[in-house]
């Protein structure tokens, strides 16, 4: 419980309204999409970078614990309050865009702006900006910095770090800086930007992001191919790729995923397929379109696929969508606990990372349906255990994901692709970095927090 003369300090920098300790707020910010639950000891609302630098300073002197929340819909509770402390939230004040330079194609905004909201209003003026995160309707931009998010048009378009340009934070100590320049090009010290991202608030505060942006594309056309199984389909992926394709997104749905669709949403979507691909192509003209689509339709028959839809309409295409947007929701008819993990590999092993999950579910009897980015080789792969009160079946349930976590490494691939490692995920750093890499995060750790009163404990730190 924190003692009342730190919630007057608190209420002297951002006023009473703004400092809340309240059974309600403090429910309402104990927890994530992971649904687990830490109550923090108060919730703070920063009004701008002042109040920022004034609350950390003051927490650093008094060794209280802080954790940076944007939307709190993280799925590996990096937002997570799970040694008390404070929240700090920034989505109530500091969710402005701030600018869109249009001569140098820039957009600067506060952490905690929704990235949708930024979208559209980017395109209003004719450009873009392609991170696409599931979590786009309502999850922030500083959110989406910290956890380096991904999204279904990383395919061709990158992730969050490929659009970063600079950032300001606020240091545990209070110290402000500035990460990055609005320059192209800069190697001028280190990167400090780059260290700032993916860091899950645990290393600064976030205040200012500037962002690049491309021209909005002039076309767009949605496709999908049906393949008899699995294996020829993540085949398709990276061999169409190789081979020229470069479509804004390549989504994969297996065949549990296809059923689980059908029986929940009572989907139109064909039962003897073994996986489908479902994405878009952009360009800046019709005949670029014509010809991708072209070079996708033909590589993925080369590859076995029975056949390609090219979606003739808006509402074909956003049906054609749904059943990837609505993949998730439905798996849960094959259990009452699903563990979802965002694993990704080269794309060129994809083919071996789905058998090899695939057996490691049958070895302990559960459905292991995947899907997800299979145009990055980003996969969501969800264990599902059937009753989440049956103690055997969740110990079991985390002996697969284990597994499955060192499978992937051995293939070259990482722990998560998009997700972050917040708690859920700490335990199994071990599987992907040596004694040595994690000594070297944690000195990063120490140098920017010696207090570690930022976000302790998350990664593994």
């Amino acid at each position: 419980m924190i003692d009342s003369k730190h919630l007057d300090a608190f209420v002297n920098i951002v006023g009473q309204e703004n400092v809340k300790s309240d059974k309600a707020h403090l429910i309402a910010y104990c927890y994530d999409a992971t649904k687990s639950r830490f109550e923090p000891d108060a919730v703070v609302f920063p009004r701008d970078e002042q109040d920022v630098s004034k609350i950390l300073k003051y927490c650093n002197e008094h060794h209280i614990i802080v954790v940076p929340r944007g939307a709190g819909s993280g799925f590996t509770g990096g937002a997570l309050p799970a040694n008390g402390g404070i929240v700090l939230s920034l989505e109530r004040h500091m969710n402005k865009l701030l600018e869109i330079d249009m001569q140098n194609m820039l957009g600067i905004v506060q952490p905690g702006l929704i990235n949708m909201d930024f979208q559209k209003a980017v395109e209003e003026v004719g450009l873009f900006y392609p991170p696409d995160p599931a979590s786009e309707q309502y999850s922030t931009l500083g959110g989406n910095v910290s956890e380096n998010a991904g999204g279904m048009r990383a395919a061709k378009y990158g992730i969050t770090k490929d659009y970063v340009v600079a950032l300001r934070a606020v240091l545990p100590n209070g110290e402000i800086i500035k990460a990055g320049k609005k320059t192209i090009k800069d190697v001028a010290g280190y990167n400090t930007a780059g260290i700032l991202i993916a860091s899950e608030g645990t290393l600064a505060v976030i205040t200012e992001i500037t962002l690049k942006l491309i021209p909005k594309p002039k076309f767009k056309q949605t496709y999908m191919g049906i393949f008899p199984n699995v294996t020829s389909a993540m085949n398709a992926v990276f061999k169409s790729l190789a081979n020229g394709a470069n479509p804004v997104a390549m989504e994969f749905l297996d065949a549990l995923v296809i059923k689980a669709l059908r029986e929940k949403f009572k989907l139109d979507l064909p039962s003897e397929a073994g996986a489908i691909l479902v994405g878009d192509v952009d360009g800046s003209s019709q005949a670029e379109i014509t010809s991708q689509l072209e070079t996708l339709k033909e590589s993925f028959a080369h590859n076995g696929s029975t056949d390609f839809i090219i979606a003739k309409d808006n509402e074909q295409a956003n049906q054609l969508w749904f059943a990837r947007r609505n993949a998730s929701p439905a798996v849960t008819i094959y259990g009452t606990k699903k563990l979802n993990e965002d694993i990704s590999v080269p794309r060129s092993r994809l083919p071996e990372a789905l058998e090899g999950i695939y057996k490691i579910g049958e070895k302990y009897g559960f459905n292991v349906p995947c899907f997800g980015h299979a145009g990055d080789g980003n996969i969501h792969v969800n264990v599902m255990v059937k009753d989440k009160n049956n103690e055997k079946e969740m110990e079991d349930g985390h002996k697969a994901i284990e597994e499955i976590f060192q499978f992937v490494v051995d293939l070259e691939g990482t722990l998560s692709g998009e997700h972050g490692i917040g708690l859920s995920k700490a335990p199994f750093m071990n599987i992907a970095f040596n004694h040595a890499e994690m000594e070297l995060f944690r000195s990063i750790k120490k140098a920017f927090d010696p207090n570690n009163i930022l976000n302790p404990f998350k990664m593994g730190l």
